[in-house]
C-alpha cells in the first residue's frame, strides 16, 4: 500500500503517533535487552563488525522463486504466468501485488513462502500475477486510468473473466476495478487492503492529518516535484521503518547475534533484499491515492470518479473473501472488513479470515499460507467449476 507519508515524521508529530512509538519501545524493551544480552553473551568481536556491516548495507535485487513465463510487459507492469495447466477449464486467478516501494515478488517470496505456489497447489492451475515496475521519468505522470488499462489487458489475456486477488494496495485497486467491471470478476479476494481508509485507529491517517492540515497537499506535491515527478522508494521504506522502529533494531541486533548461523544470515539477506531494494512510484498516481483515498476516503463515500464513472461498491455481487491481520498496524482489520458492508454480495458468500500476525505475513507468512489461504482458495475453486 502506498503510505501517505514518505519520510519520518517532522517536529510537531501528533501525540497519538508519539504515544504509539512510546508504547512500542516500552513493550519491546525487554526483547531488545535480550538481543543485546545475546550479542554480549556470544562474545561478539570487533572482527565481526565489518562482516555484519557489509550484510546490513549491501542489497541485491530480489527475485521470484517459482518458474513462470513473462507474458507481456508495459511501462507500468509485467504479467507473469505461473500456470501449470493452461488448458484447465477452471476460471484463472489474477493477483495484484502490493505496490509500496518494493518489488512485487513478495507474492512469490521463496519456495516455502509463496502465494503463487499456494494458489496452484490448491487446485487452481491457471495463476497469473502482475509485477509492478518502478517509475521512471517516462511514467511519472501515469494515472489511475493507466493502471486500470494494464489490468484490462491482463484480464483479457486470461480469457476475459478471472478470480481477482489483491494484496494491500493491490486490494483496493482490485476492488475499484471489480466495481467498474463486475462482469469480468468471478470472485474477489483482498488481503490487508484498506477499503474504508478512516476505519479503526490507523496511525497512517493521523500522520496524514498532520502533514496535510485542512487537506492541504502542498508538502506532498513539493516532495514529488523535488524528486523529478516520482515518489522515491526509499522514502516509503523509511516511513514503514518509522511506524515500528523497534522491529528494525531487533532485526539488526539478531543478525549480529547469529552471524555464525548461515541459515539465519540467508533469511536476513532474503528479507532485506526485498524490503530495502526499492523502486519508485509515479508521482501523479501517488498524489491521486493520497487525495482521493487516504484524505477524502472516496471509495466508501461513493464519490470516487474513475473513467468518467462513479465507483459504486454496490456493483459487487460476486463471492468475496476478506483476509486481515489481527496485529496489522498498516491496515487494521476494520479497514479490510468494511468492504462487507458496502457490497451487494449476500452475507453467506462473504468470507472473513483473520491471522494472528501483521501486515507482511498476510502475503508471505507461514501461518497465512498454511492455515488461511488454502481455505480461501478452496472457496474460490468451488466457485470456478462449470
Amino acid at each position: 500500500m502506498s503510505l501517505p507519508f514518505p519520510i519520518c515524521a517532522p517536529p510537531g508529530t501528533p501525540n497519538g503517533l508519539l504515544d504509539s512509538w512510546y508504547e512500542l519501545w516500552a513493550g519491546a524493551g525487554l526483547e531488545v535487552l535480550e538481543e543485546i544480552e545475546g550479542v554480549l553473551t556470544r562474545g561478539t568481536r570487533l572482527l565481526d563488525l565489518p562482516s555484519w556491516w557489509q550484510l546490513v548495507t549491501t542489497r541485491e535485487r530480489p527475485s521470484w522463486a517459482t518458474p513462470h513465463e513473462i507474458v507481456f510487459e508495459t511501462p507500468l507492469a509485467r504479467l507473469r504466468d505461473f500456470s501449470t495447466d493452461p488448458a484447465s477449464e477452471l476460471v484463472p486467478v489474477l493477483v495484484l501485488p502490493p505496490q509500496a516501494g518494493h518489488d512485487s515478488c513478495i507474492v512469490d517470496y521463496s519456495p516455502g513462502q509463496s502465494q503463487m505456489r499456494t494458489i496452484v497447489q490448491a487446485g487452481l492451475p491457471r495463476a497469473l500475477s502482475l509485477d509492478w515496475l518502478g517509475a521512471t521519468a517516462a511514467t511519472a505522470d501515469a494515472s489511475i486510468d493507466d493502471y486500470l488499462d494494464v489490468i484490462d489487458r491482463a484480464v483479457e489475456h486470461a480469457g476475459g473473466r478471472v478470480n481477482l486477488i489483491g494484496d494491500c494496495q493491490g486490494g483496493w485497486l482490485a476492488t475499484l476495478y471489480a466495481a467498474l467491471e463486475p462482469e469480468r470478476i468471478n470472485t474477489l479476494t483482498i488481503a490487508g487492503a484498506p477499503i474504508d481508509f478512516h476505519a479503526g485507529e490507523p496511525i497512517i491517517h493521523e500522520v496524514l492529518r498532520h502533514l496535510a492540515p485542512g487537506g492541504d497537499m502542498t508538502l506532498y506535491k513539493a516532495l514529488i516535484r523535488q524528486a523529478g515527478g516520482v515518489l522515491k522508494g526509499e522514502y516509503m521504506v523509511t516511513g514503514f521503518v518509522m511506524i515500528k522502529p523497534i522491529d528494525e533494531l531487533k532485526r539488526q541486533l539478531a543478525l549480529l547475534r547469529h552471524l555464525d548461523d548461515q541459515a539465519h544470515v540467508e533469511r536476513y539477506r532474503e528479507f532485506e533484499n526485498w524490503f530495502k531494494h526499492t523502486q519508485d512510484i509515479p508521482g501523479a498516481f501517488y498524489l491521486w491515492i493520497i487525495e482521493h483515498l487516504f484524505r477524502d476516503n472516496e471509495l466508501v463515500s461513493r464519490s470516487l470518479r474513475v473513467r468518467d464513472r462513479i465507483v459504486d461498491l454496490r456493483a459487487l455481487d460476486m463471492p468475496i473473501n476478506l483476509l486481515a491481520g489481527a496485529n496489522d498496524h498498516i491496515t487494521p482489520p476494520d479497514q479490510v472488513f468494511a468492504l462487507a458492508h458496502e457490497v451487494s454480495t449476500p452475507p453467506e458468500l462473504i468470507r472473513h479470515e483473520i491471522t494472528g500476525g501483521g501486515h507482511l505475513g498476510l502475503f508471505m507468512g507461514h501461518e497465512a499460507l498454511r492455515d488461511h489461504w488454502p481455505v480461501i482458495l478452496e472457496a474460490i475453486r468451488e466457485h470456478s467449476v462449470g
